[in-house]
């Protein structure tokens, strides 16, 4: 167990190596499956207790369900109760190379006024599209200072943090929607989406200084620590059209660590890169657990459904967009009361594949569920990270929100109406 341990972070690694080869039929998929759930086995001592907790409910409430469905003929193969959410992981490994390239300024004054608000919202939406959670707490840790994180600033950072899984190729978001929606055209969202994270960035940025009066200590943004992220964003676009028959995912795997190899400021990359493989990959253990998980969990409820076709059967509905707005404000709803996206994700995706929904709509359902209830909610990882590491209680994340929830769910259904559904 304890050499297990020692060699965590290769074995998190080896999950994104190996799954590439796999893609190229070199190697069976089998490999860097073994390799994620020993990882997970690794990183499972690191989890919070909650974390813990909902993992083992999905993975039981998946497995007996699987158990209970194979008792009734219908049987999941392997790969769909072990490794469906693989391809997701390997992103995430991916994409976490990018913190490497990422650095704090901790001498300049903090910004105040709207342009401190509006700037503190771009950038870490921005930057948050790219380099994923830990720009929360770079920002966090720096606008708080002496003082306590306010209310207004958290909103600031967590919705618009959460706007970039609309547009974003690098957020966790994107992977899920492209498994979960199978044929969506990543391309189509694009511009949707980015419309989508601007009236994010301009509705809390006139909110905050409504409730501030300007008084508000922004982050102190720097032109230049935004050229990696539009450069990689960028770069996604550009290859995808030249090999569009490379995946998004596949394109994300390969770009975000040769670009964090080559972009990063370091003395020295082989120690930087030892460093982060040995210390930093071992404390994603939650993200390794909640994706396996929901793995194990959304095969046990496509079985159930396989099992019971009748109970299920919306062939009485269409994917109309009364029926998306409907959907997405449960999803929005289950995710604010603490269901993590991924979950209310893997249940609605084998209820409303049946249907032939247009993938890229259906795509675009999954986004913004995850970019509202996470922005949203009190419960869900990112809450959870303002609640105990920034003393902002839940109800008050709830609260700041709900209106911004309301507003966002309107808007997504009428750009999938009039803009997707043309």
């Amino acid at each position: 167990m304890m050499l297990l341990k020692q060699y965590t972070g290769w074995l998190v690694l080896g999950t994104l190596l190996f799954y590439l080869l796999s893609v190229t039929q070199l190697i069976s998929v089998l490999l860097p499956t073994l390799l994620a759930w020993g990882a997970n086995f690794a990183m499972w001592h690191t989890l919070a207790a909650s974390a813990k907790r909902q993992v083992s409910w999905l993975m039981v409430i998946g497995s007996a369900s699987l158990l209970f469905a194979g008792s009734q003929g219908i049987w999941m193969t392997w790969q769909q109760v072990f490794a469906v959410n693989l391809p997701m992981l390997a992103m995430f490994v991916a994409v976490s190379f990018l913190d490497l390239t990422g650095s704090t300024d901790k001498k300049r004054q903090l910004p105040t006024g709207f342009s401190a608000i509006l700037n503190t919202a771009l950038g870490v939406q921005i930057l948050g599209a790219v380099i994923n959670l830990s720009v929360i707490l770079v920002f966090a840790d720096r606008m708080k200072a002496a003082i306590k994180l306010t209310p207004v600033q958290q909103f600031i950072l967590t919705r618009n943090f959460s706007a970039a899984a609309w547009w974003s190729p690098f957020f966790v978001a994107t992977g899920v929607a492209l498994i979960y929606a199978p044929g969506m055209q990543w391309q189509k969202t694009l511009i949707p989406g980015l419309a989508m994270g601007l009236v994010a960035i301009i509705f809390s940025s006139i909110e905050a200084y409504r409730r501030t009066k300007g008084e508000f200590n922004g982050y102190p943004i720097q032109r230049e620590s935004l050229v990696i992220p539009i450069f990689l964003a960028s770069s996604v676009i550009l290859f995808h059209f030249i090999w569009p028959s490379i995946s998004i995912l596949v394109l994300i795997c390969l770009l975000a660590p040769s670009a964090t190899i080559l972009l990063m400021k370091t003395a020295s990359r082989k120690q930087s890169l030892l460093h982060f493989v040995n210390h930093k990959l071992p404390q994603i253990g939650s993200q390794f657990a909640l994706f396996l998980a929901a793995g194990i969990f959304s095969s046990g409820i496509s079985a159930i459904i396989l099992c019971y076709p009748a109970v299920f059967n919306l062939d009485s509905f269409t994917f109309s967009p009364l029926l998306f707005s409907f959907v997405l404000a449960g999803m929005i709803l289950v995710g604010i009361i603490g269901v993590h996206p991924v979950v209310s994700i893997a249940i609605a995706s084998p209820m409303l594949l049946p249907l032939n929904p247009d993938p890229t709509q259906l795509g675009f359902l999954f986004l913004s569920a995850w970019a509202i209830s996470a922005g949203s909610s009190g419960l869900t990882g990112l809450g959870l990270l303002m609640t105990s590491r920034y003393d902002i209680p839940t109800k008050t994340i709830v609260s700041n929100s709900l209106h911004y929830a309301i507003f966002m769910w309107l808007l997504c259904s009428a750009v999938n109406w009039i803009g997707l559904g043309a």
